[in-house]
């Protein structure tokens, strides 16, 4: 009944006056976790957002996901590259347009070695700020700049700071992409405040669950130097990477 009131409320305002931009939710995981230490913060948000094309896990109980989101380089995603092909491992990585605009040797590398390209904005806004128009062009110009320059159909969309609402969730689904949120990240954004790269192994090898989306930043040293032994501790729990 809450959902059909808010649904209500939403078509009514939308009828009645022009779209403003809606307060932004700002998504995040959780700590509390299920029997199978999956996140039940994710878990929530997906039975909720799934229908719009939205998701915070897979349904494949037997691998992890990784994504990396490339604001801008700080020069460790070529290593980031040689540690996913050294242990035959692929990833997602999420493109803001400066990225894409500023990086193409390394964006084609990506391309060339099995990896997803997945869009994380021209401009990097946060999309409940934008106005429906502005959300189709932060999105599609982004996904038009690569199709041309790179001949790569992205489909898959991260929201910048992982801000969202349910009109820009649906407004993506509409746009022909699915909408890729996380179930296990770690403090590794702030570049002059790395966390220790021990602790970090340690607290995402304990968080790793089935269907797990795990998200990482390249410009993150610290997650430079664990990836290869966090690949290979995500793969002795049995999962595959």
């Amino acid at each position: 009944m809450k959902k059909l009131i808010t649904a209500v409320c939403l078509l009514l305002a939308c009828t009645v006056m022009p779209q403003i931009p809606a307060a932004a939710i700002g998504y995040g995981q959780g700590k509390a976790v299920d029997a199978e230490n999956r996140p039940t913060g994710a878990l929530e948000f997906q039975s909720e957002y799934a229908e719009v094309g939205a998701y915070a896990l897979t349904d494949d109980p037997a691998r992890i996901i990784l994504t990396f989101d490339q604001g801008y380089e700080n020069g460790y995603t070529a290593g980031i590259l040689d540690t996913l092909k050294e242990k035959g491992a692929s990833a997602i990585f999420f493109l803001t347009g400066d990225y894409a605009k500023k990086e193409p040797e390394l964006v084609r590398r990506m391309i060339a070695e099995g990896h997803a390209l997945g869009n994380h904005g021209m401009t990097h806004a946060a999309l409940p700020s934008l106005t429906d128009a502005e959300i189709e062009e932060e999105i599609m110009s982004l996904h038009r700049y690569v199709q041309e320059h790179y001949g790569y159909d992205m489909q898959y969309f991260r929201p910048p700071c992982g801000e969202y609402d349910l009109l820009s969730l649906e407004k993506v689904h509409s746009l022909g992409y699915r909408t890729l949120f996380w179930s296990m990240a770690h403090v590794d954004w702030k570049t002059d405040d790395q966390p220790d790269p021990q602790s970090a192994l340690a607290k995402l090898t304990a968080d790793a669950h089935g269907g797990a989306i795990c998200l990482l930043h390249a410009v993150s040293a610290t997650n430079a130097q664990i990836l290869g032994d966090l690949i290979d501790a995500f793969r002795a729990k049995g999962y595959k990477v």
